[in-house]
């Protein structure tokens, strides 16, 4: 009993002293869980910050970038003026283009094909700049236009130099005068009077603008807007019509783009176009028309060298000490383009190769007439879409020339001839469409074509009347009434000679060979004979008594 109520007591204190025992959460005190606290904080705390770190880092690493790219871009642009600089003091061969006479098509293939082409050169191998040099009266705008834009888009400088002495840049030749980075003229040159030439006779001078013999406007200083100066400057008589002042605005306009572009003096290159002003080479270069005077090309090469010039963005100093001019010739399929565009030779190829042709339709044969004619009218072909045509003085000469053939085919009397001689002289007048006096056909040669073409028409009539009261040599006119000799005698059906041709014959008469037969009709083919009557022995002894 006493043994089973220990063991009871026993049991009942471990129960009661598990019962006071804490688990493991209970275990951890205050201090530590304090301690943990502070760690996740901390550890919070440290991400945080991290993240803070890293953003700031990001920022200064995007604008380090930046920093970096612009130095990058500012150390390339050094390099690349460095380069240029390095390339202006190697390169030593400067091309010189020349030219002289009308600008037309042959001049602006020269000068754009070079200026391509110099472009088209890697920039180590790039000359340091471009010389022209010329003597011009002017020329074709369509070859002005496109001479200057080969300029205005070259990556090189162009230097222009009015040369030799007494030479001009007139019209067209103001026009590249202006549009080059640099301008130049010898002693004793001109240049100016860049008036469009179709309006230029009609143009009365424009109200309050000066006279030449007055100062110079640019160095008097005129204080109007340049809006009100080009209204000024361009306003036509009042009998001018439309088109003659779009002409003289858009010439105005240009002229005015290039003296910007290129800081020159404006109001000059407006009188230039409005008044057909000029200047010599010390006004021009005291009116800051130009930027250098130079007796030769040589000489202008030696004042350049160290001089500044802008081209594009970028400023270039030319080093030009040890550099070298080298002529650059035009080659043979310009010279080939130069001698076609002539209007004159144009003209007598396209005479050439309408009557080469016209004569080989008339009367075939070897076909050399036809391949002269082909090959002359081509070429002339090619001449004409090159130059400024006027389709209504073509279309004259083609008629022209059609009243004349119809003239020598069906006679009027004259009529189809004069007219046809007064339509060509008319069309040939007409055929160029310019008033440049070098592009115009000379009337020497219009005159003297016309004259020949119908000398030629009489010459045909001529012939025609004085066969109308010839014999008749072909046809039945010319067979019916003709003898004939028999081949081989026949009775009905047999051959004999005629003219030296063999012809089927009948007759209803026998023939013996050798005979004479007169012809009397004529079927298809077959000739009806019968033989020529004979005298008698004692009919010719008659008619001897």
């Amino acid at each position: 009993m006493s043994t089973q109520l220990r063991l009871a007591n026993r049991e009942r204190k471990d129960n009661d002293l598990r019962d006071r025992r804490p688990n493991k959460w209970q275990r951890i005190n205050r201090q530590q869980l304090n301690l943990i606290m502070s760690i996740i904080i901390g550890m919070v705390t440290v991400l945080l910050l991290s993240m803070s770190v890293s953003s700031t880092a990001m920022t200064q690493t995007e604008t380090n970038t930046k920093q970096s790219e612009q130095s990058h871009r500012l150390s390339q642009q050094s390099n690349a003026q460095k380069v240029i600089k390095q390339h202006l003091s190697m390169t030593q061969k400067i091309p010189l283009l020349r030219f002289e006479g009308a600008i037309g098509p042959a001049v602006s293939e020269y000068l754009v094909s070079e200026i391509t082409e110099a472009n088209k050169l890697p920039v180590s191998q790039r000359p340091q700049l471009l010389m022209i040099t010329m003597d011009t009266p002017g020329g074709l705008v369509s070859s002005l236009h496109t001479i200057n834009q080969a300029i205005l888009a070259s990556r090189i400088p162009i230097v222009c130099l009015v040369s030799p002495s007494g030479a001009r840049a007139m019209s067209a030749g103001t026009y590249i005068l202006y549009a080059c980075h640099v301008a130049a003229m010898a002693p004793a040159t001109t240049l100016g009077a860049a008036t469009p030439v179709k309006i230029g006779g009609s143009m009365s001078r424009p109200q309050n603008t000066p006279t030449p013999n007055e100062s110079n406007p640019t160095v008097q200083g005129d204080k109007r807007s340049s809006d009100e100066k080009n209204k000024d400057s361009v306003r036509p008589a009042d009998n001018s019509s439309s088109i003659e002042r779009k002409t003289l605005n858009d010439a105005v306009a240009s002229i005015r783009a290039l003296a910007t572009l290129r800081n020159r003096n404006i109001d000059f290159a407006e009188r230039a176009v409005t008044e057909a002003a000029t200047l010599t080479a010390t006004e021009a270069l005291a009116d800051n028309v130009i930027n250098f005077i130079a007796n030769d090309a040589p000489d202008l090469l030696a004042q350049l060298d160290g001089t500044q010039i802008e081209l594009g963005d970028q400023r270039l100093t030319l080093i030009l000490s040890n550099a070298e001019l080298i002529a650059h010739q035009r080659s043979w399929r310009n010279h080939f383009i130069a001698t076609i565009t002539d209007p004159n030779i144009a003209y007598i190829l396209m005479l050439i190769g309408i009557y080469g042709l016209l004569l080989e339709f008339y009367s075939p044969g070897v076909g050399v007439a036809g391949v002269t004619g082909a090959i002359s009218l081509l070429i002339a072909l090619y001449a004409f879409q090159l130059l400024p045509i006027n389709y209504v003085g073509l279309g004259l000469m083609v008629l022209g020339i059609t009243l004349l053939i119809a003239e020598s085919m069906m006679p009027s009397v004259g009529i189809f001839g004069l007219g046809g001689a007064v339509a060509f002289a008319l069309g040939s007048i007409f055929l160029i469409d310019t008033d440049v006096e070098h592009f115009a056909i000379s009337l020497p040669l219009i005159g003297a074509v016309t004259l020949t073409t119908l000398l030629f028409s009489l010459w045909v009539l001529t012939t025609l009347w004085r066969q109308r009261h010839r014999q008749v040599v072909s046809g039945d006119e010319a067979i019916i009434g003709a003898e004939a000799i028999v081949i081989e005698g026949f009775i009905e059906k047999g051959v004999v000679s005629l003219d030296g041709e063999h012809w089927a014959a009948i007759s209803n008469k026998p023939t013996y060979t050798d005979q004479r037969v007169l012809v009397v009709a004529r079927e298809h083919l077959t000739l009806k004979v019968t033989p020529v009557p004979t005298l008698s022995s004692k009919e010719i002894v008659n008619g001897r008594d």
